[in-house]
């Protein structure tokens, strides 16, 4: 028996008309379900005015730099959406990942992001101390996953450049059952080929500001161009 497709009514008020959309192919995954909130797409950005106008599940704030209360705070109160925060594990470990872990969850952070080459016994200290997930970061097919898994991770996140979705593909293949979220790539056909490799959630790099605001002032550059000759 076919259902019939119902669409689900939309409000967009003409300021926020502009926000931007993650692609549409993301809805084909299954989603990682977290306290009742189901994830799919999430966007990876630390740019507060990205954050408050894109329609992304969710936000994956993690940076190159030592990771610091003050940023984690202001990106959980200006999001809209729940929001998975960078505690380290590169340069930053032990004691701090674990304090900043803190931080996060008491803050409202859904879930906390740890580096690559975080120690196995930061993601034990981390899990002990926290009730929310832990997201391991998979750079490439060497990671450890075993261990990384054993010591308390319970997401993974997979940011393999180019070889994303070979690396998601090998994973699954070891774990069916296991949540992972992945980078999608720059075109649908990449998305889907991660989501296919079996990602069950994608994270989206939106435009940068500056990307976004040359097409703005191209348009307005056209408007006075239209504007000066009919006049």
């Amino acid at each position: 028996m076919n259902r019939e497709k119902r669409i689900a009514p939309e409000i967009v008020t003409n300021l926020r008309k502009d926000m931007i959309h993650v692609p549409s192919v993301i809805r084909d995954c299954s989603g990682i379900k977290i306290y009742g909130k189901r994830i799919k797409s999430i966007c990876y950005s630390t740019d507060i005015a990205i954050i408050r106008n894109i329609d992304a599940d969710a936000i994956i704030a993690v940076y190159p730099f030592t990771p610091h209360p003050t940023i984690t705070k202001a990106i959980i109160e200006s999001a809209d959406v729940p929001v998975f925060s960078g505690v380290g594990g590169g340069l930053t470990q032990g004691n701090r990942s674990v304090n900043m872990s803190m931080f996060a969850e008491a803050n409202g952070s859904l879930g906390v992001v740890v580096n690559a080459p975080t120690p196995k016994e930061t993601i034990y200290d981390i899990s002990q101390m926290v009730d929310i997930p832990i997201i391991g970061t998979i750079t490439s097919e060497f990671t450890d996953i075993d261990e990384k898994i054993n010591a308390g991770v319970q997401i993974l996140n997979v940011s393999g450049g180019k070889n994303t979705a070979s690396i998601v593909r090998q994973i699954r293949k070891r774990y069916p059952l296991f949540p992972i979220m992945a980078t999608g790539g720059p075109t649908e056909a990449s998305i889907q080929e991660t989501i296919d490799a079996g990602a069950n959630a994608i994270t989206y790099t939106p435009p940068s500001n500056g990307e976004l605001f040359s097409k703005k002032m191209e348009h307005y550059r056209e408007v006075e161009k239209e504007e000066k000759n009919e006049s």
